[in-house]
């Protein structure tokens, strides 16, 4: 899911056509539209020519379908919490992280429960989530695995005291959101533990926000090709593109100038890869909300909407930087 999302070429929403669908011919299959005979009308006059001298309407610009002001101003605000935070005390950042896990879920699990009926358990997803994240920074990659494990057995164990009728479906809704949010999250933790942590996690956010806006500046002005008109009306060949570019300069300059031990070509293949993961993250929180019937997954953060729209982007992208940190300049 990015401060700005792409939005297509004529402005609009990515979701702004959800359930825009009209109706259009016979209502079935069976009836067919019969002739019926038309009044006679009068012929059409000519219209009068407008006189040069006339105000012509104004052409109509672009717009980015929410309030840039309230993006811009919450993003900034975010952003300032989250490097103040980072290089300050790193146990502060890991507390950042866990509130965004517990209130992603809160959003995430209110949705799915308005909107399909499904009653995934809020108190072993949030318990265990933010003990996911704390387990990932303490213990390491095998902390985060085991906090999973119990976490999921949590879920399972909790839903008993229910009615069976709906316990698969809950269930399953809620191993999927244990995986998707805290788990994925807990990378970031991960991430913060090597001894340059801070430049790190720094890296990974900017390389992400500068994929969105490569895509959202790239395809907003030049783009005219649908990526997946299905799922996210708003994405176009060209902004990927443009995340692409964007990414992997961003990248380069990264890669030579914060992390220790990397180098400009490792940095345009971190770029590549961030632009590719946020692409696939976003859209798969689009085909979330389509199947949900919603546009945002909250109302939150005025002008981004939820928690979980803005972490679309960062949760997948999370365990392909850490990896690729890793295997270039170590756990650190």
């Amino acid at each position: 899911m990015p401060i700005v999302p792409d939005v297509p070429a004529h402005g609009g929403n990515q979701d702004d056509d959800r359930g825009a669908a009209r109706l259009g011919g016979p209502l079935f299959r069976d009836d067919t539209p019969q002739a019926q005979p038309q009044p006679h009308r009068a012929a059409p006059q000519e219209p009068e020519p407008m006189p040069p001298d006339a105000p012509q309407p104004a052409p109509q610009k672009k717009s980015a379908g929410r309030d840039l002001g309230a993006a811009i101003g919450v993003g900034l605000g975010l952003g300032a919490v989250i490097v103040a935070s980072l290089f300050v005390v790193k146990a502060v950042f890991v507390g950042v992280i866990a509130v965004a896990v517990v209130v992603g879920l809160w959003e995430l699990t209110t949705r799915l429960q308005e909107r399909k009926g499904i009653k995934a358990p809020l108190v072993p997803l949030a318990v265990g989530g933010a003990a996911m994240v704390v387990a990932g920074y303490v213990r390491g990659p095998d902390g985060a695995w085991v906090a999973m494990a119990l976490t999921a057995l949590a879920v399972l164990v909790w839903r008993m005291t229910e009615t069976p009728e709906g316990y698969l479906k809950d269930v399953t809704a809620g191993l999927f959101a244990a995986f998707y949010v805290p788990f994925l999250a807990t990378f970031v933790a991960l991430m913060l533990t090597a001894d340059d942590g801070p430049w790190r996690v720094l890296v990974f956010l900017l390389l992400t926000v500068v994929s969105d806006t490569g895509a959202y500046a790239v395809g907003w002005r030049f783009g005219r090709r649908k990526l997946a008109p299905r799922i996210s009306p708003g994405k176009t060949r060209e902004g990927l593109l443009g995340a692409i570019a964007f990414a992997m300069v961003a990248g380069a300059l990264s890669m030579q100038f914060l992390i220790d031990g990397g180098t400009w070509w490792q940095g345009l293949l971190l770029g590549l890869a961030v632009a590719a993961s946020a692409t696939l993250g976003d859209l798969g929180e689009s085909m979330i909300k389509r199947d949900l019937g919603i546009k945002d997954m909250g109302t939150l953060l005025p002008g981004h909407g939820g928690i979980m729209d803005r972490l679309d982007s960062l949760l997948p992208t999370a365990p392909v930087v850490w990896l690729l940190l890793v295997a270039f300049v170590g756990a650190g």
